[in-house]
């Protein structure tokens, strides 16, 4: 996947410099007639290929938290509403929040997962410049808590599983927020969300931070795809705060364990969905399948157990979060 130069990150910058030079080399052998070159050249082309892949997998195996956080960041990963597009059947979405307003940073709506109604809400980035000022960069106002709320209770009266998809910085953190009851439409969610009695599955597919990202994060499962980061602030923000620098923002990645695997070790999430290696924007096809299978598996599993069992296991997971032994 060939991305525009002023876009490249810097740690892709030899895997995009060789797919550029492979890019070439094919074009060049269209032009030859030579049948034997034209034999031994496509046979190191595909040695080239092997080597690409083996340079993907080697620098992918070894990126940092702070990489990590630049590479969900980038505007051609998948969003909410790409994934549904793949994993949901005639999905319809819905709007506002019956106040008045329609917050376009968090969508949600109603279809089919593998022939089962489902209700999904997720944060939604913008695409481009222009689609991220509309979606004001995944970051949701008081009203978009709201609208995923009431959709919610909607899902919970007509017994819908609830899927929601986390990505987004934070919750919109303006005056108008404020004024309007971002911190209480947010903690709202938190307890109503505790209380429904319908399966909840909820994954982080880009970047899960601060209270923006638990306003739809209280479920019966946590899943996180294995490039996603989960923090309690952006590494930029701790580096700030903690040493006035945000050159060190690095060292901060690494204390605030951002990454899939730090956190299914200690226990905030419960699975890792894998990704292609590049991300899900090297191959969001093959991405949404396997999203879509970890989803079903976990559905299946929570379907399955009585609505009292559920509520009862979901608030024993959460009592357990942050518990230690000195």
């Amino acid at each position: 996947m060939l991305l525009k130069k002023n876009l490249i990150l810097n740690f892709l910058k030899p895997i995009v410099e060789f797919e550029y030079k492979l890019k070439q080399l094919n074009t060049i052998l269209m032009f030859y007639k030579n049948i034997n070159l034209l034999h031994f050249l496509k046979k190191d082309i595909k040695q080239l290929k092997t080597n690409l892949y083996e340079l993907r997998n080697k620098i992918f195996q070894s990126i940092t938290p702070l990489q990590r956080l630049d590479l969900v960041r980038q505007s051609n990963r998948p969003t909410t509403l790409d994934y549904i597009s793949k994993i949901i059947n005639n999905g319809i979405e819905l709007y506002g929040d019956r106040g008045g307003n329609n917050d376009l940073a968090m969508v949600g709506g109603i279809g089919y997962f593998n022939l089962i109604p489902v209700l999904f809400i997720g944060h939604q980035r913008g695409k481009n410049t222009k689609d991220n000022v509309i979606r004001n960069f995944g970051m949701a106002s008081p009203g978009g808590y709201r609208k995923a709320l009431r959709l919610m209770k909607h899902a919970n009266q007509f017994n819908f599983p609830i899927l929601t998809f986390i990505d987004t910085p934070g919750a919109w953190a303006g005056i108008e927020a404020e004024k309007l009851g971002q911190g209480e439409a947010i903690a709202l969610n938190l307890r109503e969300m505790f209380s429904l009695e319908v399966p909840i599955i909820c994954t982080i597919i880009g970047e899960g931070g601060s209270g923006g990202a638990l306003g739809i994060g209280i479920g019966d499962k946590i899943l996180m795809l294995e490039y996603s980061i989960y923090t309690i602030a952006t590494p930029e923000a701790c580096a700030a705060i903690l040493w006035k620098d945000s050159t060190k923002s690095p060292a901060a990645a690494e204390s605030l364990k951002i990454t899939s695997s730090d956190l299914k070790l200690i226990g905030i999430i419960d699975d890792i969905i894998k990704e292609p290696i590049g991300g899900s924007q090297f191959d969001p096809y093959r991405a949404s399948i396997y999203l879509k299978n970890q989803l079903s598996l976990n559905l299946n599993i929570l379907i399955s157990f009585s609505r009292k069992k559920r509520k009862k296991l979901r608030y024993i997971k959460f009592r357990k979060l942050g518990t230690f032994y000195e």
